[in-house]
């Protein structure tokens, strides 16, 4: 009896040729990655379990740091003037994979489809996968919130992730509803033998970072998780001896411009949208008789 032949192991779903727009051109992010920095522009430390907003224009290097140990962080992206894009983070796991690290790119929403930011230095790039199928800077799950917080325990908590980006964005005349699914830096993540979503212990240390390049002008929001370093995940508000609060930390921001912008970003242009013409196969009148 013949043995059927095994099924072929399943390609990734999107790839490109080289050059393509899908992934970052390794000599130019790696000269922006390594090139010389002026002074921060913006720089501030964000206090455990709050959030903040802030802008960074074209062109500039956001580094988000751990200055006291690990602390996992939601990040939500919009571009300045348009908030209707906004970061994808379904297509960008798509594009890229389940976890990000340098020259993976945070793609906008649809019809814009274009990279808001490129990852351009990250220190955990080495983490890997870990026994359990772990990896780090997580795109799987989303950010945590008062709804499912109540839902769960009864309890009412006003510093999940979505409320402290919640309130970080009305400033900038933002909402609620405004407020969309996160990269989720420092995070490890993954999914078990039943297709499960676990979380682990952050593995930054003080000093760890990571760094995009703005592609666009950004706004950006940020949340110092209420898990804080996740070694003690639970929901509620984790106070208490051993608690959640016990390993809450900040984490730092800081916005940096180009020193020699013109000689780096040699070969770099802002992202255009997709050349998609159509009309959804919709014919639409524009008047009496057309």
């Amino acid at each position: 009896m013949s043995t059927p032949n095994p099924r072929p192991k399943p390609q990734p779903a999107y790839q490109s040729r080289p050059g393509s727009i899908l992934h970052a051109n390794q000599t130019l992010y790696t000269r922006i990655a390594t090139a010389a920095r002026k002074p921060p522009r913006t720089t501030f430390t964000l206090p455990p379990r709050s959030g903040r907003a802030w802008l960074a224009p074209a062109r500039s290097i956001i580094r988000i740091s751990t200055p006291e140990g690990p602390q996992v962080g939601d990040l939500n992206i919009w571009n300045a003037h348009n908030p209707r894009e906004r970061f994808w983070a379904a297509r960008t796991r798509q594009l890229h994979a389940s976890h990000v690290s340098t020259r993976d790119r945070l793609w906008s929403c649809l019809p814009y489809l274009r990279p808001l930011a490129t990852i351009v230095a990250d220190s955990l790039a080495d983490y890997g996968v870990d026994e359990w199928g772990g990896r780090c800077h997580d795109l799987l799950g989303t950010r945590c919130d008062p709804y499912v917080n109540a839902m769960l325990t009864g309890d009412q908590y006003d510093y999940q992730c979505h409320s402290n980006l919640t309130r970080a964005v009305l400033p900038f005349g933002l909402t609620e509803f405004d407020v969309h699914d996160v990269l989720n830096i420092f995070q490890v993540t993954g999914l078990d033998e039943q297709g499960q979503y676990f979380m682990e212990a952050s593995p930054a240390k003080r000093g760890d970072f990571i760094e995009f390049f703005a592609e666009q002008d950004l706004l950006m929001a940020l949340s110092t998780c209420p898990g804080g370093d996740l070694s003690q995940w639970g929901w509620g508000e984790g106070e208490g001896e051993g608690g959640m609060k016990e390993c809450c930390r900040p984490l730092k921001v800081e916005v940096f411009e180009l020193d020699d912008e013109g000689d780096v970003l040699e070969g770099w242009e802002e992202p255009g949208v997709p050349k998609y013409k159509g009309r959804h196969g919709l014919g639409i009148p524009v008047g009496e008789g057309q």
